[in-house]
């Protein structure tokens, strides 16, 4: 019994820790109660929470927390250095410059070992005629969140928005807190450190929220995006000549509902876990597939990336500040970036290539050719037209995300456009009737007006403890019923 609890809890490459696992409720709930013992002790309070996060992210990826270890030290370090430099030399910007070159250097640097070596190896080996097989180079979960938020801290101490931390602890804490660590939303320093020696206070409308947004993001995940994804979608992507066009077109239109459903309820469940401790993250997802143009679609879809990307790297080589044209080429070169962040495939840099162009165009009609001022919403016919425009595209997208390769993305679309046989449209939903269902559902909800969410926070607020572990009991119960033998991890653990 004590060698398969101790199984249990080493590293298994194959059975991530996952919120939506049995495993996590299990030490959760163990690690809740020593959480609350521990409320007016915050020194051994953090120590605690730290050294669990660590160990949670050791059962995602092994040994490789050294990496999450090392980062942070030497981000840690070289913030200090920088603010010390500059309280004895004001006005010298040669050395701080360098140190946040260093910064950048060790957090990029092991990025692009572990997750573009073989991408730019393999390129370099075709340009020169050789054949290159890949190393054997595992990337370790969650690398370019912590590796962005530990970024940030730098860039923004050097910028002198934000004071150093006061010990390695609590930077150790702000980078490895576990409800984010892995997969976000990407938090700044200068949101989360006030809350960190704060008294731990988690008042009814926090708790409220929070186990609203845990429920929610555990159907998300394990209800609609892995149940659709299994026994519908997985079948469509690996197959595509084997389906229909309508059976490809109702595979794509799956696939956005279950990158949205997986991603957001990831997210939602981390910011529900957060609250329940305490502490405040930001909103990472808001209806995106409501978007009446691909500008809003980024102020929606994945926020926390998408303003990181905009302060840092849009921001920084320019923005709009050096004219239209450098503007389009900023935003056609940030989105080449963000999409290449994805992963280390040509497929991600197309994706994020189409997206740039996307921004560029609208920003130039929207300007040049409609005169529509900044703060310009369509109605009526004309925001349904830009709405179904805009989703229709980002669908079109999802289709390079998806697939590996651009030729499976190409007889993808040959199915839509030359073998779609709307006739069988019938049969597909009746065959699938469950899966059709979900997505309807998921699509549905998607336009439930925000008061309607908060309306439902505050009878959970107005209820008991007792009523909301009922309803997290239910949610589970229908996982349950619907979850796969295997775990499946997030889509976006692989970023």
């Amino acid at each position: 019994m004590f060698d398969s609890l101790i199984d249990i809890l080493k590293y298994n490459p194959d059975e991530p820790l996952i919120f939506s696992s049995g495993l996590f409720l299990f030490l959760f709930l163990g690690f809740s109660f020593v959480y609350m013992l521990l409320q007016r002790q915050r020194t051994l309070r953090l120590l605690f929470v730290t050294a669990f996060s660590y160990y949670f992210y050791y059962k995602s990826s092994g040994l490789y927390f050294v990496l999450l270890a090392i980062v942070t030290v030497s981000d840690y370090l070289i913030a200090a250095a920088i603010w010390n430099y500059r309280q004895r030399h004001p006005g010298r910007r040669l050395v701080p410059k360098l140190l946040v070159g260093l910064s950048l250097c060790v957090g990029l640097g092991m990025l692009g070992y572990f997750k573009y070596t073989n991408f730019f190896a393999g390129m370099i080996a075709q340009m020169i005629g050789s054949n290159f097989q890949p190393w054997d180079i595992f990337l370790p979960v969650g690398i370019s969140f912590f590796t962005f938020q530990s970024l940030s801290y730098t860039i923004d101490v050097y910028r002198g928005e934000l004071k150093p931390l006061p010990s390695l602890l609590d930077y150790a804490f702000f980078v490895s807190f576990f409800p984010q660590l892995v997969a976000g939303p990407i938090v700044r320093a200068r949101d989360f450190a006030p809350q960190i020696r704060h008294p731990l206070v988690v008042t009814q409308e926090m708790f409220a929220r929070g186990v609203f947004l845990i429920t929610i993001g555990l159907f998300k995940k394990a209800v609609i995006s892995d149940y659709i994804s299994l026994n519908f979608v997985d079948r469509i992507f690996d197959n595509p000549r084997l389906y229909s066009g309508v059976e490809n077109l109702l595979g794509l239109y799956g696939y956005a509902l279950q990158i949205y459903c997986d991603f957001s309820g990831y997210s939602d469940m981390a910011i529900g876990l957060a609250l329940l401790l305490g502490f405040h993250f930001p909103m990472n997802f808001n209806a995106p597939y409501v978007s009446c143009s691909i500008t809003e679609f980024w102020r929606r879809w994945h926020i926390s990336l998408s303003t990181w990307i905009r302060d840092y790297i849009y921001i920084s080589m320019g923005g709009n500040r050096k004219g239209k044209m450098r503007t389009y080429i900023n935003l056609m070169v940030t989105m080449l970036l963000g999409g290449l962040w994805h992963g280390a495939s040509l497929n991600f840099v197309a994706w994020g290539g189409m997206h740039g162009l996307a921004l560029a165009a609208h920003k130039y009609f929207k300007g040049e050719v409609l005169h529509h001022g900044r703060n310009y919403r369509s109605h009526g016919w004309k925001k349904v037209a830009a709405g179904l425009l805009t989703f229709h595209f980002v669908c079109f997208t999802w289709i390079f995300f998806r697939n590996g390769t651009f030729e499976a993305s190409w007889v993808m679309l040959q199915q839509i456009f030359t073998d779609f046989h709307p006739e069988l449209l019938p049969q597909v939903v009746s065959s699938y009737k469950y899966v059709f269902m979900l997505i309807a559902f998921g699509y549905i909800t998607h336009f439930i007006p925000d008061s309607w969410q908060e309306r439902m926070i505050w009878c959970l607020k107005k209820g008991n403890v007792v009523i909301d572990a009922l309803l997290i009991t239910a949610v589970i119960y229908i996982v349950i019923q619907v979850k796969s033998s295997t775990i499946q991890p997030f889509i976006y653990f692989q970023f």
